[in-house]
Parts: structure tokens; C-alpha cells; sequence
């Protein structure tokens, strides 16, 4: 019973920092996009190409921040909750969407002047890099074993919790 409740707080201090990292990270190119980038682009065009790259990684990060959270709560106890797997099954698709329209705006503006385009690209690409780490395959590693374990294709954590409720994917 000890080795459980040990694993038990070992895995919500885990969680704890995933999820207040990612939401830092949040705050972070929010910040930095809203008070520090955006300002110093001449045109609209700019703005707008520019946090259409950021836009999907807010989306994704701010989802992924509140899962590791609110996992807390059922890590190692219960199941994820069924209305939550649903709803992050709506997230999926919903980042999908987001994902393929912002994708397109970037590409179409990918000249804008002053380097937006290629800024917007790099955030959207490091955006589509985290769907994938929790969506379809789990990429992220502690660095010192990163080439051993991504080689692996292991289910991303919230995907196995989606499973364990019983909410399939689509």
C-alpha cells in the first residue's frame, strides 16, 4: 500500500509540473507574442501571419496544461472522466481544424515581409510537434534518453487515458 501512495504522489508531482509548465509556456509566447513580436511588426499582415503561427500552439498547450492538471485528480486512482475524454476528443478535432487553417494562412502568407511568414511557420511547426506528442505519438523525452525512447512510437499518456475511458478515437 505504501509503494502505491508513494507512486500515487510521485505522478501528481509529475503532472503538477507538466501542467504548470505548459501552461507557463502558455503565458510565455502569449507574452511574448502580444507585447514583445507583434509590436515590433510594420504591418497587419505581419501581425496576423504571425499569431496564426502562434495561435494553435496557445490552443494546444493551454489543453495539454489543464489535462496534466486535472489528471491529478484520477492518476493511478480511476479512469479519466467520460465527459473529459469526450470533450478531448472535440479538442482533437477542434486542433485539427485550427492546425489545417491556420497552416494554410501561414503558407499563403509565408512572404510576408520583415520574416513574419517564416516566424509564424517555425511557431505553427513547434504547434503541430505538440499535437502529435499528445495526439499520436508521444515525442517527448527526457533528454538524455530522447534517441533510445522516440524511436519507440509509445501511445501518448492522454490517449491511453482517453482509451481507459472508454472513448475510442474517432
Amino acid at each position: 500500500m505504501a509503494q502505491f501512495e508513494d507512486r500515487h504522489r510521485a505522478l501528481r508531482r509529475k503532472y503538477l509540473s507538466l501542467g504548470t509548465g505548459e501552461l507557463a509556456a502558455v503565458a510565455m509566447f502569449t507574452y511574448s507574442a502580444v507585447w514583445v513580436i507583434t509590436p515590433r511588426l510594420s504591418h497587419d499582415e505581419q501581425a496576423l501571419t504571425f499569431m496564426a503561427g502562434v495561435a494553435p500552439l496557445v490552443l494546444v498547450l493551454s489543453q495539454a496544461g489543464a489535462y496534466w492538471l486535472l489528471a491529478r485528480r484520477w492518476v493511478t486512482v480511476r479512469p479519466m472522466p467520460r465527459r473529459l475524454a469526450r470533450l478531448y476528443r472535440v479538442f482533437e478535432t477542434l486542433d485539427v481544424l485550427v492546425l489545417v487553417a491556420t497552416g494554410a494562412y501561414v503558407a499563403l502568407h509565408l512572404r510576408a515581409p520583415g520574416g513574419a511568414g517564416a516566424l509564424a511557420l517555425v511557431v505553427w511547426l513547434f504547434a503541430l510537434v505538440e499535437f502529435i506528442n499528445y495526439y499520436v505519438v508521444r515525442l517527448s523525452y527526457p533528454w538524455r534518453v530522447w534517441l533510445a525512447q522516440v524511436g519507440q512510437w509509445r501511445t501518448p499518456r492522454l490517449i491511453q487515458d482517453l482509451r481507459a475511458a472508454g472513448v475510442s478515437p474517432d
